[in-house]
């Protein structure tokens, strides 16, 4: 899918945007990460270029300097004070702002005392109003808080501190996500039912943007064409409507996926790794823009699968029936379509050792099991059993196409299980790994159709695993709601895979 229009007017600046300067493994999570004056210089140099502001959230970790730096620029700031529950680090944040407020009065012009300390519930609403106020007296320049919209209707003594209301309206992040396509037409309304709620004073929103990365959350799907989509739609809603938006963010912070998944990585302008716009003006937005390599690679994959099935034949002379070389061919273009898809998609869900190792080793099983499968199906073999792999040494197969099968199995199936394990326990930062389950549980399920066999005992671990992904998938189905392709799509593999597992037995057809 691709959107002609960038969301960026190259002859309009944005309002403002919010900044953080961390890049690869550089973290705020960590007290001791700093972050050199020049890193920030060449960031609020490029910034300058699109925008007219932008928004800190601290003085933290070095951002202390960038009042400073973004003067040089002809940039304006919204400086942030970051409150929490440590009373001495509030105290030693509002001097450091109050401070560089007097320092630099021509770049800062507005202090943000807290931001979402409510609704993270560490502070009260008196002891936040009181400090606001306290703010108020030191500084000559407006003085506001920042929270998501429901925590302004819900605290409205806050409302009497500021000098104007500060508030995030992220539609993917709703409690009941809205779609892309009616992202702006939700940030609108909010943005009137507020200003009615508090008339004497300017409502900025100080967060709305769109991931372009992560799991769909109901019907909100993040991608990179609903992303330049929402922000061009709420910067068209801006400017007609006449109201100031501060859009999250300028910089993909790859270090916040580890507390809100793949997702959290993703708002940002501007690449991580790249440092350059995602949608340049006048080029195409495609949510796939290596889609020619993946094509290439895509077709590949499925000429190797039906070259594996031709070359078994040739070395065993049968006549296999048409409902196996169906099936070849349903693997065969099931796993070139969504090779691209996967790989695109581990690219963008690996965070850390343990999430490359998860991801990288389930499409590998991707990209070897339809192989592996289609060899197994011109064999007349049957699907091995976990026992034919772990089991004692007497009943292991001494055939490497069965080990290498069975093996890839196993991967599939742990894999598949620690992440429908996931939806069940925890599933509200979780990825849908629908892609390259796919490639490995459809031909699996493929080889247990044609080729089971009549007799047998049941595995207990096989027929223990297909309850978890049947139980899972249920689960995850009534919680996801319908509206969630990915987890659709996810829970229908899982149910494939319970059913592959499920019928599986001890016996094996001779080989």
């Amino acid at each position: 899918m691709t959107l002609a229009r960038a969301p960026i007017d190259p002859a309009a600046k944005l309002e403002c945007v919010s900044y953080a300067p961390f890049r690869g493994a550089q973290t705020p999570l960590d007290p001791t990460t700093q972050i050199g004056a020049a890193q920030i210089a060449a960031d609020l140099a490029q910034l300058a270029q699109i925008s007219k502001c932008v928004r800190t959230y601290s003085i933290d970790n070095g951002l202390d300097q960038v009042p400073e730096l973004a003067g040089k620029v002809g940039l304006k700031v919204i400086q942030g004070i970051w409150l929490g529950n440590n009373r001495l680090k509030n105290l030693a944040q509002i001097a450091t702002v109050v401070g560089l407020t007097k320092e630099y009065p021509g770049v800062i012009t507005s202090v943000v005392v807290g931001n979402e300390v409510l609704l993270r519930g560490e502070m009260t609403t008196a002891d936040l109003a009181a400090t606001i106020r306290s703010v108020k007296a030191q500084v000559t320049v407006p003085v506001t808080y920042a929270d998501v919209w429901e925590y302004w209707l819900r605290n409205r003594e806050i409302y009497e501190a500021v000098d104007f209301v500060t508030i995030h309206i992220l539609p993917y992040w709703e409690d009941m996500p809205v779609r892309a396509s009616h992202a702006a037409a939700h940030v609108d309304s909010i943005r009137r039912q507020i200003a009615v709620a508090f008339p004497a004073k300017e409502i900025l929103i100080g967060e709305t943007g769109w991931p372009s990365a992560g799991r769909m959350r109901e019907g909100a799907l993040p991608s990179r064409t609903n992303q330049a989509r929402v922000v061009s739609d709420i910067l068209g809603l801006a400017k007609r409507e006449n109201f100031r938006v501060n859009l999250i963010e300028a910089y993909d912070q790859p270090w916040k996926r580890q507390l809100e998944g793949t997702v959290g990585g993703y708002w940002g302008l501007i690449d991580a790794e790249q440092r350059t716009l995602k949608y340049p003006a006048g080029q195409p937005i495609n949510n796939y823009p290596q889609w020619k390599i993946q094509l290439g690679c895509g077709l590949g994959l499925s000429l190797l699968v039906f070259g594996t099935a031709m070359l078994t034949l040739r070395r065993r002379p049968w006549s296999p029936r048409l409902v196996s070389w169906l099936a070849v061919a349903a693997s065969a273009t099931a796993a070139g379509i969504l090779l691209g898809v996967a790989a695109d998609r581990m690219l963008h869900e690996s965070y850390s050792v343990g999430g490359w190792l998860r991801w990288g080793l389930l499409l590998a099983s991707g990209i070897v099991t339809p192989v592996l499968a289609a060899n197994a199906l011109m064999s007349g073999r049957a699907l091995p059993t976990f026992l034919e792999l772990i089991g004692p040494r007497e009943g292991r197969s001494g055939s490497l196409m069965v080990y290498a099968l069975g093996l890839a199995m196993m991967v599939t199936t742990l894999i598949g299980a620690e992440t429908a394990l996931g939806f069940l326990f925890d599933p509200r930062y979780r990825d849908f790994p629908f892609a390259s389950l796919t490639m490995a549980v459809l031909p699996l399920f493929s080889l247990m159709l044609l080729n089971r066999p009549q007799q047998g005992v049941r595995p207990i671990a096989e027929a223990v695993f297909a309850g978890v992904f049947v139980v899972t998938a249920l689960y995850t189905v009534f919680n996801e709601g319908p509206k969630n392709w990915q987890s659709l799509w996810t829970c229908a593999v899982y149910f494939l895979l319970g059913i592959t597992l499920w019928r599986a037995r001890g016996v094996q057809t001779p080989k």
